[in-house]
């Protein structure tokens, strides 16, 4: 059976316990916490829980380390979060870059929007860091392998093991080298991201998705403004780049589903980027762009939206991507990912929790958790949805909102939506503001812009873009307030 133990030392907890426990999980394949899937959420929730003396089975099934073309951003309030969880060291040796906020590029007119100063450091603003997705993933599973509590596993979770009578989830069932194993815990923990194989069995909703990222990187792009994000914006969906080293640069291209231009019948989705794309670039990233088109096929993602939804079968937890999504635009699913194993490594704390197997009392602290990661993660989902609405403008109201926020960033109205964008402001409430205050002057704008013979006309105008904001955005909000 591929274990992967780790033989260093350490002195906390004591030898004898960290000897017996790591005995139980290797020999009878039971610990405290088993964990399925060593992504971002996994490792980190693996790691955490093992310096709080729990013993973790933490379960993956590939351990190569990951290719994908997401999950390579991480705002200034992730970095908050990864230095909370004493996990900063995983950024050391991966080549990551300092990000220090966004250049938004407008139909070929640029704007600025760097992130505010740090609360923590007063005159020095915030920082991000992005990187190799793959690169990072193996740095959190090597920070696992060091913790004497974690025994780690490559082995394919395919089932829930529960007990009959309660129906509580007891542990998992799983194939390792095609023979059946079986691993149990108080408690199991599903964080196996985007496409997971238990979602619908305890999440009543389902991912929302209209659009897919694809991918490129670009070598030694000339970026109009580097160390920064870039979104560029025009006549079709949203185009985002950032380095994620030295010389390389992720774009994504964002593809709403049945797009004339990207169908089979106009030369498929390489056609569209070559015939559409490119010309839309700013020309310091065309030459750049042209050489990863010809050298390779772009990769995609699927731009999902699910609500959060209150864990609610006894014995299991699902975090991550598996139980929230929002769309990669804004680059907060890691942020929300670290930020929420922060709070749970607080409210699950042997303090707290003495028994992970006490099922009322986790359930009672699970609630808790819903409610309390809503101060970051409803800001962060509320935002990247809403910004796509308006990014991907495909109606005369969305361009008049999508022309307004252009218009709020130029008055130099940056740091409130830059904060929200980090992750470091946390009240939805300076989410709601903001986002009004850009369809007030979405308004504004069509009503100077328009001849005065056409005053009444102007005016239901006016009020359809108010109403598309409404609609725009209180479904999201309405979401965040479901139990």
């Amino acid at each position: 059976m591929p274990l992967i133990l780790d033989d260093s030392p350490t002195p906390s907890p004591p030898p004898f316990l960290s000897d017996a426990a790591a005995i139980r999980r290797t020999d009878h394949h039971s610990a405290d916490v088993v964990v399925v899937g060593a992504g971002i959420l996994g490792s980190a929730i693996a790691v955490t829980l093992a310096r709080q003396s729990r013993s973790v089975l933490l379960i993956e099934k590939s351990l190569k380390e990951p290719d994908r073309i997401v999950g390579e951003l991480l705002q200034p309030g992730g970095l908050e979060a990864l230095d909370k969880l004493g996990l900063r060291d995983c950024l050391e040796g991966i080549d990551a870059v300092v990000e220090k906020g966004y250049q938004v590029i407008y139909y070929g007119k640029p704007v600025q929007i760097p992130y505010p100063e740090n609360a923590v450091s007063p005159g020095k603003r915030a920082e991000g860091r992005s990187f190799h997705h793959g690169r990072f993933i193996r740095k959190l599973r090597e920070a696992a392998l060091r913790e004497p509590n974690i025994t780690m596993v490559e082995s394919t979770v395919t089932d829930v093991v529960r007990n009959g009578h309660t129906g509580e989830v007891l542990g998992v069932q799983a194939l390792t080298r095609g023979e059946k194993d079986y691993y149990f815990g108080d408690l199991t923990i599903v964080a196996d991201g985007y496409a997971s194989k238990f979602r619908k069995q305890f999440i009543q909703h389902t991912p929302v998705v209209r659009s897919r990222f694809w991918g490129l990187e670009l070598r030694d792009c000339d970026l109009p403004s580097p160390l920064h994000g870039h979104v560029v914006l025009g006549d079709g969906a949203p185009i985002l780049l950032y380095q994620i080293g030295t010389r390389e640069t992720r774009i994504l291209i964002d593809i709403p589903d049945g797009l004339p231009s990207a169908s089979t019948a106009n030369g498929g989705v390489k056609a569209h980027l070559q015939n559409v794309v490119l010309p839309s670039l700013p020309r310091s990233i065309q030459p750049s762009f042209q050489a990863a088109l010809d050298e390779e096929y772009p990769r995609s993602m699927p731009n999902s939206w699910l609500p959060p939804s209150v864990n609610r079968t006894p014995g299991l937890i699902m975090l991550g991507d598996a139980m929230n999504m929002r769309h990669p635009l804004t680059g907060g699913g890691m942020t929300v990912a670290f930020n929420d194993v922060v709070l749970f490594s607080e409210l699950m704390s042997p303090e707290q929790v003495p028994n992970l197997g006490d099922v009322k009392l986790v359930r009672k602290q699970m609630k808790a958790l819903h409610w309390r990661r809503k101060n970051l993660s409803s800001v962060i989902n509320i935002l990247a949805q809403a910004l796509y609405s308006l990014f991907a403008a495909d109606d005369p109201q969305l361009k008049a909102l999508q022309l307004g926020c252009f218009r709020y960033f130029e008055m130099g109205r940056i740091d409130g939506p830059a904060g929200l964008l980090a992750g470091i402001i946390r009240r939805p409430f300076v989410l709601f503001y903001h986002f009004f205050a850009v369809a007030l002057l979405a308004m504004w704008i069509e009503f100077v812009s328009a001849p005065i013979w056409q005053f009444p006309l102007t005016i239901l105008r006016c009020i359809s873009v108010f109403w598309k904001a409404c609609l725009v955005i209180v479904p999201y909000i309405w979401s965040e307030l479901q139990v």
